[in-house]
């Protein structure tokens, strides 16, 4: 088994590319090494009198890899003709028109042609035939006019080459769905895809080259780690199909930090949320906004006798935020690990946070159901017994140690979020000093569970939360400068998750 540091899905590179672009290194940099790369590769085992090169490329990301691939072996001086599975008004990447572009105006040196029709496909005699088709781009079986260019040079003896993974076989499962392309050789970037590892009859030989992506970048967060748990929502999508998520907090002090939470996870995207809460300050939590439901709890603090309530209402919700605001009665821990073992029996994803935090630390272990705590440095250091280190490395292996302890994901909230499952470590940049202003903690553990709620997988969501909660803080930074209030960032969770690139004016301007 390829260790995880070797290989990178599909969602992982998808993600990676976006926050490659966010940190400076642009996709038009990476195609051009990528393409670059796959000539080397054919120009180290053939020389341009072997005879002349086809690459077939599609209309996106993966067909500009094979544009750029064509102009640097026609530099070498080969003679390159590029098959085009369309039209070239339909090329609609940027990156990939920009390199189709530049084939055009070199005349004579690559010829051009198009494929939009099957009776329009191109017989012909090269010696190597480069499939630069779809890449990761698989979304189901092949359909004209590709399902039959793969038929085609599938029958050729020219020796085949892949960009990335070869038409037809699925990046990450490595499954044909029906036809697919049979290559003699497979040049992947950055990492080696997961199903390339399994689809070695139609891989070949596997080559993997960088394309300029720093394996350090992996590691930071951005707007690629946005975009993958955004879902699309079909127009038949009904009340609950976005999920529904219970927040349990508040106490006869504390109203505002489980309003906060609820108002987070609504802009996130969940569809339902209910707020359980002690009785008064449970009307209190109504009366701030009419999205609120709430379900009045008797006592004026979270006790053992409401748990057969809460309980009755867990077995509709598809995931649980526990602690803001709870306040630390003896009764309270003692719910607290009642509730837990529920979300446990129903398989909930459960977050907790403050209060929640400091009870879970009494009886901490690990808990059998997904599980992400957010904890700030004395909160860790609460739940853990251990004093943050100060040095970047060392906080690293320390939290990593702790999440794999709980079997949790802990999102460390500090200058510089910290967030691990035990394995994968992720670092969030985003946020300002501004920002330790009391509730933009619950706005954080509204939209991680609002997320979870939604079916994200709990370090993805963890993940995005910190970016967009950040994102959102320094927007209002742009506006009010360091006075601001947690309120202030829930308008913000909307324009972050739309276009989570759309914090770069924030970097540039601060540049």
């Amino acid at each position: 088994m390829p260790r995880k540091e070797t290989i990178i899905t599909t969602r992982e590179m998808r993600a990676l590319e976006l926050n490659a672009e966010y940190y400076g290194i642009s996709r038009l940099q990476l195609m051009e090494n990528a393409g670059r790369n796959v000539a080397v590769e054919i120009a180290s085992r053939f020389k341009p009198t072997d005879g002349k090169i086809a690459i077939y490329c599609g209309l996106g990301g993966n067909g500009g890899d094979g544009f750029v691939a064509a102009r640097h072996l026609s530099c070498l001086g080969y003679e390159v003709e590029v098959i085009l599975a369309g039209r070239s008004r339909d090329v609609t990447n940027e990156e990939a028109r920009k390199n189709l572009d530049a084939l055009k105006s070199l005349g004579k040196s690559v010829s051009l042609h198009e494929t939009f029709d099957s009776s329009l496909l191109r017989k012909t005699d090269a010696s190597v035939v480069v499939d630069a088709l779809l890449g990761i781009g698989l979304k189901g079986a092949l359909e004209p006019p590709i399902l039959q260019i793969v038929q085609e040079i599938n029958k050729m003896k020219a020796f085949k080459v892949a960009v990335d993974v070869p038409t037809g076989i699925h990046s990450d499962s490595g499954e044909a769905g029906g036809e697919a392309f049979k290559a003699d050789m497979t040049v992947s970037f950055h990492k080696a895809k997961p199903g390339l590892l399994k689809a070695k009859d139609y891989v070949g030989e596997l080559i993997v080259r960088h394309i300029g992506l720093p394996s350090e970048i992996e590691r930071f967060v951005g707007p690629g780690d946005v975009s993958v748990v955004m879902k699309p929502r079909p127009p038949e999508s009904h009340k609950g199909d976005f999920g529904r998520l219970l927040v349990i907090g508040g106490s006869e002090i504390f109203s505002g930090a489980p309003a906060l939470v609820a108002l987070a996870a609504l802009r996130s995207g969940v569809d339902l949320v209910y707020v359980a809460a002690p009785e008064r300050t449970a009307h209190a939590i109504s009366a701030m906004s009419p999205n609120l439901i709430t379900l009045k709890l008797e006592s004026d603090y979270l006790n053992p006798r409401n748990v057969a309530v809460i309980r009755r209402h867990m077995r509709g919700v598809t995931a649980v935020v526990m602690g803001p605001g709870l306040g630390l009665n003896k009764e309270t821990e003692e719910a607290v690990e009642q509730i837990t073992k529920i979300t446990e029996q129903l398989r909930i994803p459960l977050l907790l946070d403050a209060d929640g935090l400091k009870a879970f630390s009494r009886f901490k272990r690990r808990v059998e159901t997904p599980l992400v705590l957010t904890p700030h440095a004395e909160e860790y250091r609460i739940l853990t017994g251990e004093k943050l280190s100060e040095g970047a490395k060392k906080r690293v292996t320390s939290i990593r140690k702790a999440a794999q302890d709980l079997d949790a994901v802990i999102l460390l909230k500090s200058s510089v979020d910290l967030i691990s499952d035990g394995e994968r470590v992720k670092l969030n940049f985003t946020g300002n000093p501004g920002m330790t202003v009391g509730g933009t903690g619950d706005v954080l553990s509204g939209i991680v569970g609002g997320l979870m709620a939604q079916g994200i997988d709990p370090f993805e969501a963890a993940v995005a939360g910190a970016f967009i909660n950040g994102a959102a803080g320094d927007f209002v930074k742009e506006e009010k400068g360091y006075h601001m209030v947690a309120t202030d960032l829930l308008e913000w969770i909307p324009e972050v998750m739309e276009d989570p690139m759309c914090h770069l004016k924030v970097l540039r301007g601060a540049s």
